[in-house]
Parts: structure tokens; sequence; C-alpha cells
């Protein structure tokens, strides 16, 4: 029988090199496993009742998982926006499980400055001004559950009501959005504010932006005394902007707060400056951003910034004598959902630290032209439609009537093949095909062989 003492589990030594093994037979197999395995299975099994050791879990893991997994690591996962994870990134998550830290008090290790730190230095990548301060989560969903949870301590203030400690039972409130990202919508129903209680802001013409003309209206014709608006930069489907500078300017001249989310928008800030179509970002009173997404680190990481870093504190902070946290240190545990907390900051920063601005902006644009090359080629074929002019790193598209088969059914095959994965969206009512380019890994080797599968599905 053996007994997981410490003396009896696998040393350091045969875990390297069972681990490089592994990473070999990764990095052989990345550009030729199936990129998707909807087949998938897992083989049903009993819990064991004594120990089966490292070796049992190593032949399992090879044999029955590892072949199934999909290659959402490799340069031809193009569905959601699914970034790869960076060599350094790798490395460094690598050793946050190592050193196993729990960044929630902080006093005990640096780790709580490495995270700071990481999140200053976002800040300075995107030109936003120093008061923005924030915490890591766990992606955008968790940062967009913070947004609604801020602004809804925040609206709560103005009307006396402390929402944190005493709920929202009595809590005056409107919340406008024009198309939200899906996770918004399942934060405001998380944050207690409901799924279906936003009040929808028409889009502009042939775009997913908001009508800033109706938002103005709505906000004006709003009597309430709390009022919160979510902006998009992008949008997921036709990656649109909305006019953030003339949404700000709104949100201060009805007090309302704006959350903007950023997941993986905020990066065309990289290529375009201030003044392209993040403009007026950082006039927000909250922002969220993926850093799993466009930064190339390993899941599962996002950021939640605000201005407005004492009105976090008093939405997540919690008295406890043991804990006896306070507003000027502001641990961790107190500006997010979780009190226990990986050390996620350790890739960002890390990332940040050996690529600089230039080489993540480089990343940036080479996606941006892949997904440019891609677009290019469907606009100029016979068998497919180009719903929507390029705009960043996501491609609309659909099978023309010239196409043997319809959209679906192209989508259907090419992921089927194994060769690529796409997902399927809705663009002005109508079914299309969704091609995200996001990955670190992506040459433009691999446009072409989507190219190529594309038009043998049209033939």
């Amino acid at each position: 029988m053996q007994s997981f003492t410490p003396r009896q589990l696998p040393t350091y030594e045969h875990l390297l090199a069972a681990l490089e093994q592994e990473c070999q037979a990764f990095r052989e197999s990345i550009d030729t496993r199936r990129v998707s395995n909807s087949a998938s299975s897992l083989q049903p099994r009993e819990l064991t009742e004594q120990p089966g050791g490292f070796e049992i879990f190593r032949q399992v893991f090879s044999t029955e998982i590892a072949p199934q997994l999909s290659a959402s690591n490799g340069g031809r996962y193009w569905g959601f926006v699914t970034g790869g994870a960076n060599p350094v990134a790798t490395y460094a998550d690598w050793l946050v499980t190592l050193y196993n830290q729990n960044v929630s008090k902080g006093g005990d290790s640096v780790a709580s400055q490495v995270e700071r730190q990481a999140i200053k230095w976002i800040t300075e990548l995107f030109e936003l001004p120093a008061v923005f301060e924030g915490v890591m989560t766990t992606g955008a969903t968790a940062a967009n559950v913070l947004g609604a949870m801020t602004a809804r301590q925040e609206i709560g203030r103005k009307q006396g009501i402390d929402v944190a400690k005493v709920g929202c039972k009595e809590l005056e409130y409107t919340v406008f959005a024009a198309t939200p990202h899906a996770s918004m919508v399942k934060a405001l129903g998380l944050a207690g504010l409901g799924q279906e209680s936003w009040v929808q802001v028409a889009c502009e013409p042939n775009s997913e932006a908001m009508d800033t003309t109706e938002l103005a209206r709505k906000l004006a014709d709003c009597r309430g005394p709390g009022k919160i608006v979510i902006a998009s930069a992008a949008t997921v489907t036709g990656t649109d902007y909305d006019d953030l500078v003339r949404v700000a300017q709104l949100c201060r001249q009805h007090q309302a707060w704006l959350h903007v989310d950023g997941a993986f928008g905020i990066f065309e800030r990289l290529l375009a400056g201030p003044q392209g179509k993040t403009q007026g970002i950082e006039l927000a009173d909250s922002i969220t951003l993926d850093c799993h997404k466009w930064l190339n680190v390993p899941y599962d990481c996002g950021i939640f910034l605000t201005r407005h870093p004492s009105t976090l504190f008093a939405t997540c902070n919690v008295d406890a004598p043991y804990l006896a946290n306070s507003d000027a240190e502001r641990p961790f545990m107190s500006l997010g959902i979780e009190n226990s907390r990986r050390f996620r900051a350790l890739p960002v920063w890390a990332t940040l630290l050996a690529y600089g601005k230039q080489g993540i902006r480089a990343q940036i644009q080479r996606n941006v032209d892949q997904a440019n090359a891609l677009a290019n080629w469907i606009n100029l074929s016979d068998g497919y439609e180009l719903n929507k002019a390029c705009e960043l790193n996501v491609v609309v598209f659909c099978a023309s009537g010239n196409n043997k088969l319809d959209t679906q059914a192209v989508l259907a095959q090419l992921n089927e093949s194994g060769q690529v994965f796409m997902t399927p969206g809705i663009w002005q009512g109508k079914a299309v095909i969704r091609c995200a380019f996001s990955n670190w890994r992506t040459e433009m080797e691999d446009v072409e062989l989507a190219i190529a599968a594309l038009a043998r599905l049209a033939s």
C-alpha cells in the first residue's frame, strides 16, 4: 500500500523529466493534432481505494486525455477570442504553481507588489491615467461582475444605501446598453441587477455601436437617481466601438456610472494610440480587459480597472477581526471576488517585462494583418460573402449563393476537418461564421491553409 508521504512521492527530478517529455510531445503535435475535438469522451472510472501513484496518472493522461484535448493553444484555433500562452508566460505560470502563493492579504511575500506593478504597467501600456487602480480576475466575466457591483455600490452611496452591507432591495437603478457581451449580461444577473433589467439603446445603422443620440434621449427621460451605462470597445461580432468620448460626456452630464467592456478591443489602442477607436476609454469609471486573450498569457486572467478604488474596496471588503483590512492598504482580497487568489499576475508581469510595448504591439499587428488577408480573399471569392469590413482581428463571413453549401454546413465541415476552428454568429439577423485572430503562434501559412479548406468546400 502506498501512502502520500514526502519520501514516497515522485521527486522533482522525476517530475521535470516527465514534464520535459510531455512538452516535447505537445510541441511535436501542436501543428498536426485536431484543432477541436467535438466527439471527445472520458472513460468512466471508479474512485480507487488504494493510491495509484504518479505513473498511473501519467499513463491515463497520455492515452485517454491528452489525445482528446483541443489545440486551442495552437495557431489555427480562431473561435471566440482565444489567445495562446506565449513561452515566457508559460514558464512564469509553471513558477506560479511551483511557488503556490496565495495573493490575498499581502505582507508575507512580494507577490502582491508584483500584481500592483503589473497592473500599473497595464495602465501604462494602454496610456491610461495613473488614477486607475484595479485587481487581477479570472477573466472578463469576473471583471464585468466587479464593474456591475462597484457601479451598484456607488449609485447606492448617492442614495444613502451601503449596498454591500444591506443589499439592494431599496436601490433605484437603470442600466443602459446597446450590444453588451453575454458575460456583461451574466454579470448584471450575478450582481442582483438582473439579466433582463437593462434598457436597450438602439445601434447605429449597420453597426453594433451605440446610437448616442438615443442614449442622450433615454438618459434625459430617466428620472431615477441611479444610472449605469455599459459601453463596448469592441463588440463581439462586428468589433464595433461605441463613441466613448460622447458616451462619457453624457454620463457626466446625467451622473451615470460608465463601465467599458474592452476585453480584447482595448488592444487596438496599441496600434492607433489614444486618439483611435478607444478614445474616451480613459474617461470611464471602470474598465474590463482580458489578458488571456490578446496578451497571450495562460488561462485564466483578466483585469478590472477603476478610477474609484475606494468604492471597489467598499464593495468587496468584509469586516472581520482576523482580517483587519483597511482602505489605506487595500489588500487584493478586499478588491475582488475571491479571498484566496492565485498568483496569476506573474505571467502578465513576465510578458510585459520580456516583450515590452514594442513586442506586444508587433504581435497585435501580425494578427490584424492575418485577419485582413483572410477577409481580402473572402471579399474576392465567388463562394463566400464578407458581411462586414474587417475592422480589427475578427472576420465575419457567410456562404454566398454560389456556394454548394449553406453557412452552417460550411462551418460544420470546416470544424469537423480538425484543421481549423471557427464559431457561429449572427450579423444583422443573418447566420455568419466568425473567425478571430489573437494567437501569437498564428502564421500566414495557417491563413493559407484555411483559405484552401474554404475553397475546397465551395467548389
